[in-house]
């Protein structure tokens, strides 16, 4: 737990995210020599106080008198300009640095391995991808305009205050230390309400992500209280976060202010009494003052940004602990073209979570060309096995080989090439009908091929009855589709695949009975000459599978065709007679 602390700690992580500025080092050096002509020209004008009071007000000098407004709308134009220029020019490294990581996370993402997915909530991965990206361009672009730009006129100011008189700068100087101790303490405030901050708004992505996406069961169970009670305890704990950030910052600058105020006093009462009234002149004085009073303003602009630059190194720390999360395993070196399809599972055991065995010592073999049907109790790990051979999840255990050829030889494009798969929890993008079926790597296939495989899935039928057809927008995940329709789109996306391995998972469970007497022949005749690996519940789907094993907590207990396993009368004889009771 230390180690990962120290590997994100703020000023790491700040280290790490300024690489990320290495590609904008041009805009990022101009922008800050803009900031630096800005931060000049602001002390320029408390410069200015000195011959505008002494040369204008008591010595009264005419060329003093004619060129200070003229100097005052000069400074004015020229902060106009550089302030432009910085600002834009920071924003626009900002806004780079956040792009890069906002591409480099979605990537990261692509190559995350399926345990990933499992042990986060979509909506804070949603959260650090938006929110906590936003947070660390705020930190990259804005934070760091004032952050430099009100650092450097602190010193130009300070320059001002030496200028004008060494004792009185170091009367103000006592002060110091105190600022610096409450920045120090407020910092570690904000960054800590930032976690919080950020935490609450992956909470509220979360609940409102689940709620949209499940809103029909929430209506037709009566969901809406127990939803909106608790999207309400997660937005109040976003309010009480972000209020504590605002009482921190109010509190930090009403701290800042007194002890400003303090020196500002210390200044004034040393300044008229004594030696040192009759040593500095009412212009100095005021000089003086004006570079003091100014000097607050940047000190508390920069306890103000503090808290920007606080959230974005929490931004930060949760978006690298993202992509430093582990990739896939892809340790294959090998690459083929084309297998038979021959799979033998030898001696493999998998868990999920290190305690409990969901596959325990699976040894089976399926020939080439053939159909292996897989049944069992929800839990039973059907799902499991085939994921393993798709290397969804690494095998702990055992091995599996495809025509002889262990899977973690091969790259995981090579392996994943071989199988096609539907699964009974479709996945459809926003998108058109075209594109869904012409997924991935298919999207260079023609029309005919298209077409050919959609009919195959009988999933023309309902796509000439559309205006558009094969680029009709099927809506988010195939909301406007049925979800029969949905089934026939990813079946004709594995026909098109054309690969020698296919996996369905409870491919035919949301067909009617028509559509799936028509679908079971089209994969009859899809299912020649490959090896097919079929998980089903409904049973009378698999009856001319080659082999049916029957897995039951985790254990193959039954292995052989229909015929062969209800003449032993043992468990698939009772899951399919069970079946056909109802």
């Amino acid at each position: 737990m230390s180690k990962e602390k120290d590997i994100y700690n703020g000023v790491i992580v700040y280290r790490r995210l300024l690489t990320y500025v290495k590609p904008y080092w041009a805009g990022f050096i101009f922008a800050g020599l803009a900031m630096g002509v800005f931060a000049a020209l602001e002390a320029g004008m408390a410069f200015l106080m000195q011959p505008l009071l002494d040369g204008g007000f008591v010595n009264k000098d005419p060329y003093i008198i004619k060129l200070i407004p003229g100097a005052i709308i000069l400074i004015a134009v020229l902060r106009g300009v550089s302030g432009f220029v910085s600002t834009y020019g920071i924003n626009w490294v900002g806004r780079g640095v956040t792009r890069d990581l906002r591409s480099e996370m979605f990537t990261h993402l692509l190559h995350s391995p399926t345990s990933y997915y499992d042990q986060s909530s979509s909506g804070h991965l949603l959260s650090t991808l938006n929110y906590n990206a936003e947070q660390v361009s705020q930190a990259a672009s804005n934070a760091v305009t004032v952050l430099i730009r009100d650092s450097l006129t602190m010193i130009f100011l300070l320059g001002v205050l030496f200028y004008r008189s060494w004792i009185l700068t170091l009367v103000f100087i006592i002060v110091i230390p105190l600022i610096a101790l409450i920045m120090k303490h407020i910092t570690k405030r904000f960054r800590k309400i930032s976690h919080g901050i950020q935490q609450s708004v992956g909470d509220i992505t979360h609940v409102a992500e689940e709620t949209i996406e499940g809103h029909k069961v929430v209506k037709v169970f009566g969901g809406q209280q127990y939803e909106d009670k608790t999207f309400k305890k997660v937005n109040n704990n976003n309010r009480r976060q972000v209020l504590k950030m605002e009482a921190a910052k109010a509190i930090g600058l009403g701290l800042l202010g007194l002890v400003a105020s303090i020196g500002l006093a210390g200044v004034i009462y040393f300044a008229t009494h004594g030696t040192m009234r009759d040593s500095i002149s009412p212009g100095e004085f005021v000089s003086f003052v004006t570079a003091l009073i100014w000097l607050n303003k940047p000190i508390r602009r920069l306890m103000t940004v503090n808290a920007y630059i606080q959230k974005g190194i929490a931004g930060a720390q949760s978006i690298f602990a993202l992509l430093d999360s582990e990739k896939e395993k892809d340790t294959g070196t090998m690459q083929v073209e084309n297998v038979n399809g021959e799979i033998e599972y030898k001696n493999v055991s998998f868990t999920y979570d290190e305690k409990h065995l969901v596959l325990k010592d699976i040894s089976l073999h399926i020939e080439a060309g053939h159909t292996a049907a897989f049944v069992g109790k929800s839990g039973s790990g059907k799902s499991t096995l085939v994921s393993l051979l798709t290397r969804f999840y690494d095998v702990e255990t055992g091995e599996i080989t495809l025509d002889g050829q262990n899977i973690n030889s091969l790259t995981l494009d090579c392996l994943r090439n071989q199988v096609a798969l539907v699964s009974q929890h479709v996945t459809l993008f926003n998108d058109s009908i075209r594109n869904n079926i012409a997924y991935g790597t298919l999207n260079q296939a023609s029309e005919d091929d298209i077409i050919h495989a959609a009919r195959m899935a009988h999933a023309m039928e309902f796509i000439d009855r559309y205006p558009e057809g094969l680029d009709t927008l099927v809506g988010e995940n195939g909301v406007l589709l049925s979800g029969g329709q949905r089934q026939r789109l990813a079946i004709a996306r594995a026909l098109l695949k054309d690969a020698p391995v296919l996996i369905l998972d409870e491919a035919t469970s949301s067909l009617d009975t028509e559509s799936e007497r028509y679908i079971q022949s089209a994969l009859e005749e899809l299912m020649k000459n490959r090896t097919t690996l079929i998980v089903a519940h409904r049973l009378s789907t698999i009856e001319k599978a080659d082999i049916i094993y029957a897995l039951d907590n985790g254990h193959i207990v039954e292995s052989g065709t229909h015929q062969q396993l209800l003449e032993q009368n043992g468990h698939y004889a009772r899951l399919y007679h069970g079946q056909h009771k109802l």
